[in-house]
């Protein structure tokens, strides 16, 4: 018997060793929670292919009995980037891609703002951040639009810099290389990482979509923070950004992606992907400076990377490779370090919080054998240190702020549609003197007065929070256009002509108006009709256009979309005849009077 206990100490004794390390983890995680201001919590971490840590902590939703475990979803956000590039990759080693094909042999209509860039543009471009692009990010985050429209919207994004030139993180181009593995299979891209990478792992609470959330009950809450207060927010749903971010899952399916990562791209013994395709995905692609202060808060980082889908460090003298995710409400993190054989995930309910790197950090120190480290605590005292220099450009901006003003328009006259060609339009609406604002699906917001002809915007969404928006006016003191900060400059939309028939004249009566018209003036001839007593004109080689009553005599010109307000026509009648008719143009150009032949 006594032999037999000493043979299970025996078998014991590796995890044993394995989890040592993480004695007293439990507790700083738990108080690290605390101070981050973070509700949920849930941790895998394997090491020589074996778990040695798997469970949750807090809850799903703040001040509610909801524990987290290891099967609680939540979003992965910008951490899905590497399940694209795995399946790029997978492409690759099925001969269906190369990493350095043009991006238009997949997506033949893709254009870029430069012609030369729209050539040379390759697969290995689009999933390394060296496109040239900034962000851009507002046309898929709040914008509407479906993943196509957005990749033909891109044309209109101006680089910030040259391609290939530096690193400039790149959402839209992780989903233009989406569509392009999912072009290169045949079948979309969440058919794709379903197919090749969930099932085949054994990822079966793993999805794409919020929308496949809905109806299940052990699911994280998401969170944002705001002046210091926590507060609940809805789930984003991103599927229009998909390849960049859109997947969920829990710390029990995710564990089992990091093993597949670690174990060069096999499963149960069986191949997904070579392993040389998959080791290109985490090799330095892009050299990313590490500034001065990051050096100051992690001192065991010298060099940093791009891979594909990956962010490359060394840490500790270890390759660490790894990438975290945020959108609305959730953080997290998945890193793994090849030479160790470790890898971990990290998710939270807490929007763009430190915490998972911080964890991550933790966790790696303790199971390499180095003196622990208070990460969290150096990062809050950092975050303390910089509230002074935060409340000081505050007041400058307050500073800045020149009372007693007015704006140059009453209110009504800043009313109306502005757009951007990448962007789209965006609305403005007077109400009982108060302007609000609307932007696609995602941005609704109230103004109030700043100074001049400049207002803050407050967002009903708060991730989006408080924006400056500031009109500008032309030459006749009209606005012509409007800066949206951080985001760009909408010009303003021409007027939409009133469709509404103010006065519904009888047949005879719009017989009546009906004839040839000439213009001394200008030379042209104007014929008017008019069927089921609707009145049109037609205008050689124009489109007819359609006229709406205000009055018996005076109509407002319709045309094709797009086709501005302001036209009008005044017909001049003496005993019942009709004798010209009178042609009001916006200005500058000229009224025109037409006589009857």
């Amino acid at each position: 018997m006594l032999r037999r206990i000493a043979a299970l100490l025996l078998l014991a004794s590796p995890l044993a060793a394995q989890n040592a390390p993480l004695t007293g983890f439990d507790g700083y995680v738990t108080q690290a929670m605390r101070d981050w201001k973070v509700p949920g919590l849930a941790i895998a971490i394997v090491r020589s292919d074996s778990i040695v840590l798997m469970k949750g902590y807090g809850t799903r939703t703040m001040d509610k009995n909801e524990p987290v475990d290891e099967h609680t979803m939540f979003a992965i956000g910008s951490a899905s980037k590497a399940f694209t590039s795995t399946l790029v990759a997978m492409m690759v080693d099925a001969g269906k891609m190369r990493w350095d094909d043009p991006a238009t042999k997949y997506l033949p209509d893709l254009q870029m703002f430069d012609p030369y860039v729209s050539k040379e543009l390759t697969v290995r471009d689009m999933l390394t951040h060296r496109s040239g692009l900034s962000r851009g990010d507002l046309v898929w985050f709040a914008g509407g639009y479906d993943r196509d429209e957005i990749l033909r919207r891109v044309r209109f994004l101006k680089p910030s810099w040259s391609v290939r030139s530096q690193f400039g993180y790149q959402n839209i181009m992780y989903l233009a290389a989406g569509q392009a593995a999912a072009r290169a299979s045949g079948k979309t891209w969440d058919d794709l990482v379903r197919d090749r990478i969930f099932a085949p792992l054994g990822m079966n609470e793993t999805n794409s979509s919020t929308r496949a959330l809905a109806g299940k009950t052990n699911v994280a809450t998401p969170h944002l923070e705001v002046n210091d207060t926590l507060h609940v927010v809805p789930y984003h749903n991103i599927d229009n950004i998909g390849p960049a971010g859109s997947i969920n899952s829990n710390a029990s399916d995710m564990i089992k992606w990091v093993r597949f990562q670690l174990d060069g791209g096999k499963v149960n013994g069986k191949t997904l992907v070579a392993a040389g395709p998959l080791a290109e995905t985490h090799t330095a692609q892009m050299v990313i400076p590490v500034p001065a202060a990051a050096r100051t808060l992690n001192p065991f980082t010298h060099l940093e990377a791009y891979g594909m889908g990956w962010f490359l460090q060394d840490y500790r003298g270890r390759e660490l490779d790894q990438h975290g995710g945020n959108i609305d409400g959730m953080s997290a993190m998945v890193a793994v370090m090849p030479e160790e054989k470790v890898g971990m995930v990290i998710l939270t309910n807490a929007n763009g919080s430190p915490l998972p790197t911080l964890v991550l950090y933790r966790a790696l120190d303790a199971l390499l054998g180095a003196a622990p480290r208070d990460w969290s605590g150096e990062q809050l005292k950092a975050r303390e240190k910089a509230r002074p220099m935060q409340k000081e450009a505050l007041a400058k901006i307050l500073a800045a702020r020149v009372p007693n003003t007015k704006p140059s328009l009453a209110v009504e006259k800043y009313a109306g549609e502005y757009g951007d060609s990448l962007y789209g339009d965006v609305v403005f609406k007077a109400n009982g003197g108060k302007l609000t604002m609307t932007y696609g699906n995602g941005i609704d917001a109230t103004l109030e007065h700043w100074h001049y002809d400049t207002f803050q915007a407050t967002a009903t969404q708060l991730s989006v929070g408080k924006l400056m928006v500031t009109f500008a006016l032309d030459a006749d003191a009209k606005v012509k256009s409007v800066d949206v900060a951080g985001f760009g400059t909408f010009g303003r939309r021409p007027e939409k002509v009133d469709t509404t028939k103010k006065v519904v004249l009888a047949g005879s009566a719009a017989t009546n108006l009906t004839g040839t018209f000439t213009s001394a003036a200008s030379g042209l001839t104007v014929e008017v009709t008019a069927a089921d007593g609707v009145l049109r004109l037609s205008v050689p080689g124009q489109p007819v256009y359609t006229l709406y009553a205000d009055s018996p005599t005076r109509f407002r010109m319709g045309g094709p979309p797009g086709f501005p307000a302001g036209f009008f026509v005044d017909y001049s009648i003496e005993n019942g005849v009709v004798k010209s008719l009178t042609l009001t143009q916006p200005s500058p150009q000229p009224t025109l009077v037409f006589t009857k032949k």
